[in-house]
């Protein structure tokens, strides 16, 4: 069972990397995209999430104003690629390293199935491969700042599953939904990304 939603988390993980690149020809292909994910989430949250449902929602407005105010005002296509670049190998990293290693439970009564070794292994080999990328590519900002950043994105994203996992337990549901097979729902898939873009809108207002 575990090889089998690996297999369709990978199937489903391409496909949205190559919507996604299609959208990187153009910043508003990219918010639409972007803002068609927030609709599946305000669609799932309406539909599933009864307890609370009033919070979740202000929740994700917030995410969805920082993600707006963001393409309109602060918009840079290289820190913005940094960030979905930090959660895409963070959450990979965490899962595989969970699944292949994974003894010690945290967060038992709000995430069961998150483990100590997948965060660690996560957050390890997360900045492996962006200290492996800094090495041959040159950044427009000093790579003590970039490793920062990088990390407090990934402690905001464990904070943005944990969020989710929240509302989840407390509406006693598993998933947010089964429309992306593997991953669960689009609250599931992009919980990291929606507190993660408030970070990187703050970050950016005080970097102009």
């Amino acid at each position: 069972m575990v090889y089998k939603n690996l297999i369709l988390r990978l199937i489903f993980s391409i496909i949205f990397a190559g919507i996604y690149l299609f959208a990187l020809s153009n910043k508003y292909l990219m918010f639409t995209f972007g803002t068609i994910i927030y609709l599946f989430v305000f669609y799932e949250i309406l539909k599933f999430f009864k307890i609370n449902s009033k919070l979740i929602i202000s929740y994700l407005l917030l995410s969805y104003s920082c993600f707006t105010l963001y393409f309109l005002i602060f918009f840079d296509f290289y820190i913005f690629n940094i960030l979905i670049i930090t959660i895409i190998m963070f959450d990979s990293f965490s899962y595989l390293i969970g699944i292949l290693l994974g003894k010690y439970y945290i967060f038992k009564k709000i995430s069961p199935k998150k483990t100590l070794e997948g965060y660690l292994g996560g957050i390890f080999f997360t900045n492996i491969f962006f200290l492996i990328y800094l090495f041959f590519i040159q950044t427009k900002i000093e790579i003590i700042l970039f490793i920062i950043l990088i990390n407090l994105i990934i402690f905001i994203s464990i904070i943005g599953d944990l969020i989710e996992s929240y509302f989840k337990r407390i509406n006693n549901i598993k998933d947010s939904s089964k429309y992306l097979p593997g991953h669960g729902g689009f609250f599931d898939r992009f919980d990291s990304f929606i507190a993660s873009i408030i970070l990187l809108t703050l970050y950016s207002s005080f970097n102009l």
